[in-house]
């Protein structure tokens, strides 16, 4: 079956092809059987994928395209969505993880073959693997039946014992007919669903129906609070997911500066979590199974991208294939979603030890559960608010690992969907700020042992729910906002938890460890205790010290080191001795008072020799030996000459003569390299940025290279070096690639850091200034000419980066001597 209802963008038609945007828009301009757009809007159309290809093809102008590409490009156009798009990949690859024999049996013919049969065997591999009996089925709804099966032993959807999938009389096929008929026909001998009696499923008049449109239950239903998205929703009604899930904002980002960081009701540990709160006001409560087996009908519209998914699988396995798309679909998401990095979920697992049974309440695509070591029998308990993401979660985790996975989709603290459950472990990532969380509706619940939550405190409603959900002597680890350690609002339910001896341990992470990045967030780790400790302690850990430096992250391996090795030298002996800025255990007598301030920094004793005497004079000897560079490094006194007369060529006119090339920033394209930002070309210091994935392939730099910013009304340009070289150009910024035959770089770098030039070539906004590179001048000279202006704009820049290097020096050297002085580890004589 040809994939007609896929559609590509032009930057998706440009990858096709291997050319630039400009290329495709030429090419509807100047072919007038060019294709025309199916979908999107006037300003970024969109096309039907079968029709581009054949219409490239045709033109001789189709690249060879990597099957992971066209695999992706049948995803992101799916018409049902993207998330949908996953789950029904996922299915197939866990599919064929578990039984590749089977969906080569089922793959085997036309597309409508394959969306009849496969949900019957789907049905076979996914019951058992989530907590279901094979041959009932998910959530099945009669003896023997499966998915949305009524009566008998019938298969998915039958409506009599041993019929097939959507069959009527006894011994039928999976939606086959005689006749060959297509999935769904109205006539031939043995029709499905023909218009005869007995009454087909799926008819029209006859109640009940299954799969119904307009009235009954659908399939995958979306019961969740602060659900968005919606999964497998008839399409009569259906809004897809992917534009459900452009919920992200400029409010998100405003409450993510906030000391209490504003996350989405449900947070993807795993990945990530749909950023704003969406709960309407009648939402309902009742738990929904987290997947359940798509009909026939709906894996038809995706028949084209499974047969691709399986392709890929068969390249790089089944679990990868998912990891790649679910991976692809986050990057070109990034502000739907709230990520949580691996490395905090490994750090999580760690600190939660090996378990039988785990849960996480509010999973998102699944990363703690999966950073959770496996072991022989394990259950997985998986639950979020999202239906399309606890399905994603669960198939993730299936294909994880062999644990079976019991999935959930619903409000947690609403409509717990596990509430006989009592795990060994609960890792939680819970949503932050959130102020309908059901406080009216819970004032009376039996989970609240320390205390009612104000509400403003979800936090601590997601603390106790994890203790709820514990056995005695079972571990939690939640990430927190810092506030919820220190506010006013929470302190008898911290209290309370100090007393019984349930709350073990406060580990302060660096910032940059999660978003919101400039938060040092918090992990709690929490005990269910079977005894209350006659003298209990509890352990504060500050791990802020490794931070990175700019926007690169903190060193995970530093961090994950010091705070398992004081986590497990406290659960042995009961307490730890002080190790002085970085950890402390504290008897909770100490932090009984009216504030209950658990932040860890303000426990700690100071770090003696961080910035002690012994480190301050290494920073004084490498300051004294910057110095005594920049000194020489000074320019000689500047000779008076008169003023020069030289001719002027522009930047605009040197590109159209091809003496240069000029790109412009901002694409992130799909290699992972880090980003060149305008603040790293402004401070002389390394790429520290990154950019969201797109189809837009990036600027990569290379050595030779000139990079302008065009923003803030400074004089400066950089000349890339080979340490720099190979980033990404980031926005804000034009690069200037010279021909080394006509143009010196560093000549060219010198002169457009003029003050004249640059404010010539400047224009002026009420609160910016924009530089347009274009019209920034230089004097024609010949090649050795501009080498000796460029040898003297070079020792100028050495000369400028020793000042820099000086400047952060002196700066640490300050700021060492004032610890040094007020901590008492440096003497004032």
């Amino acid at each position: 079956m040809q994939d007609n209802a896929t559609e590509v963008t032009a930057a998706g038609i440009a990858r096709l092809a291997g050319v630039g945007r400009a290329a495709v828009s030429n090419w509807r301009r100047r072919h007038a059987d060019f294709p025309k757009p199916v979908g999107g809007t006037e300003t970024s159309p969109s096309f039907a994928l079968a029709e581009v290809e054949a219409w490239l093809r045709k033109q001789g102008k189709l690249a060879e395209v990597p099957l992971r590409e066209r695999v992706w490009q049948q995803l992101a156009g799916h018409p049902e969505g993207p998330l949908t798009a996953l789950v029904h990949a996922g299915c197939v690859l866990l599919l064929i993880h578990e039984r590749p024999t089977v969906w080569l049996d089922a793959s085997a013919g036309s597309d409508a073959r394959l969306a009849a049969v496969l949900p019957g065997v789907l049905e076979e591999v996914l019951a058992p693997r989530f907590g279901g009996v094979p041959g009932r089925g998910v959530n099945s709804g009669a003896r023997g039946g499966g998915v949305n099966g009524a009566v008998g032993d019938g298969g998915v959807n039958s409506a009599v014992e041993a019929g097939g999938v959507n069959s009527r009389a006894r011994g039928g096929g999976v939606n086959v007919v005689v006749d060959g008929s297509a999935v769904n026909a109205a006539v031939g001998a043995g029709d499905v669903n023909g218009p005869v009696t007995p009454p087909a499923v799926n008819s029209a008049p006859t109640p009940p129906r299954v799969n119904s449109s307009p009235t009954l239950p659908t399939v995958n239903p979306a019961p969740a609070v602060h659900s968005t998205p919606k999964v497998h929703e008839p399409a009569a009604t259906r809004v897809t997911a992917a534009t459900e899930l452009t919920t992200a904002s400029a409010s998100t980002a405003a409450t993510a500066a906030s000391s209490t960081p504003a996350h989405a009701p449900t947070t993807l540990t795993a990945g990530t979590t749909p950023t704003t709160p969406t709960t309407p006001a009648t939402a309902p409560t009742t738990p929904a199974p987290a997947l359940r087996t798509p009909t026939g009908p709906q894996l038809l519209t995706s028949a084209p991208l499974l047969r691709g998914a399986a392709e890929l699988a068969a390249e790089m396995g089944a679990r990868q294939t998912f990891e790649f798309l679910l991976g692809r679909h986050l990057d070109a998401n990034p502000r739907q979603y709230t990520l949580t990095p691996a490395e905090l979920a490994g750090l999580m697992a760690d600190l939660a030890g090996p378990a039988r049974t785990a849960l996480d309440p509010a999973c998102g695509t699944g990363a703690l559960l999966r950073a959770v070591d496996s072991r022989p029998g394990q259950e997985l308990y998986a639950q979020d608010s999202a239906p399309e993401l606890a399905a994603l979660s669960t198939l993730r985790l299936a294909l994880h690992s062999r644990a079976t996975v019991h999935g959930a989709a619903g409000d947690t603290l609403r409509a717990d969907a596990h509430p006989g459950l009592h795990a060994d472990v609960v890792l939680c990532h819970p949503p932050f700020n959130e102020r309908n969380w059901g406080h009216d509706e819970l004032a009376y619940d039996p989970r609240w042992e320390y205390g009612f939550p104000a509400r403003t405190e979800s936090e601590l409603a997601w603390v106790q729910h994890a203790l709820a959900r514990l056995t005695d002597g079972g571990t939690a680890v939640l990430l927190m906002p810092p506030a919820a350690a220190s506010r006013r609002s929470g302190r008898r339910i911290r209290a309370d938890l100090l007393r019984r001896g349930a709350l073990r341990a406060v580990v302060a992470l660096p910032v940059g460890a999660a978003p919101p990045y400039n938060i040092p967030l918090h992990l709690w780790v929490l005990r269910r205790p079977d005894r209350t400790p006659a003298t209990p302690e509890v352990l504060l850990v500050d791990s802020g010290r490794f931070a990175g430096e700019g926007r690169g992250g903190p060193d995970w391996e530093a961090v994950r080191e010091a705070v398992t090795d004081a986590w497990r030298a406290f659960t042995r002996a009961g307490r730890l001795a002080d190790r002085p800025g970085l950890a402390r255990s504290v008897p909770v007598i100490e932090l009984l008072d009216d504030d209950v301030d658990l932040a860890p920094a303000r426990h700690l004793p100071p770090a003696a020799v961080a910035d002690g005497a012994g480190q301050l004079t290494q920073v004084r000897e490498r300051l004294g030996a910057t110095l005594r560079l920049t000194a020489d490094l000074t320019p000689p006194p500047a000779a008076p000459a008169p003023p020069a007369r030289w001719p002027l060529t522009t930047v605009g006119e040197l590109a159209r003569g091809g003496a240069l090339v000029m790109r412009t920033g901002g694409n992130g394209g799909h290699a992972r390299v880090p980003v060149l930002t305008d603040h790293d070309v402004l401070a002389g210091t390394a790429p520290s940025g990154t950019l969201p994935e797109s189809e837009e392939e990036a600027v990569l730099t290379e050595p030779g290279d000139v990079v302008v910013p065009v923003l803030g009304g400074g004089s400066v340009a950089r000349v890339i070096d080979g340490a720099t070289g190979g980033a990404a150009l980031g926005r804000n910024l034009v690069l200037l690639r010279p021909d080394s035959t006509a143009l010196d770089p560093w000549f060219l770098a010198g002169f457009l850091r003029g003050t004249a030039n640059n404010r010539q070539a400047s224009s002026y906004a009420s609160t910016a200034t924009r530089l347009d590179v274009r019209r920034l001048q230089l004097p024609r000279l010949p090649l050795e000419e501009q080498r000796r202006y460029g040898a003297r704009f070079r020792a100028l820049d050495e000369f400028e980066r020793a000042l820099r290097h000086a400047s952060r020096l002196g700066e640490q050297l300050v700021r060492g001597m004032y610890d040094g002085l007020t901590d008492g580890t440096v003497a004032p004589d």
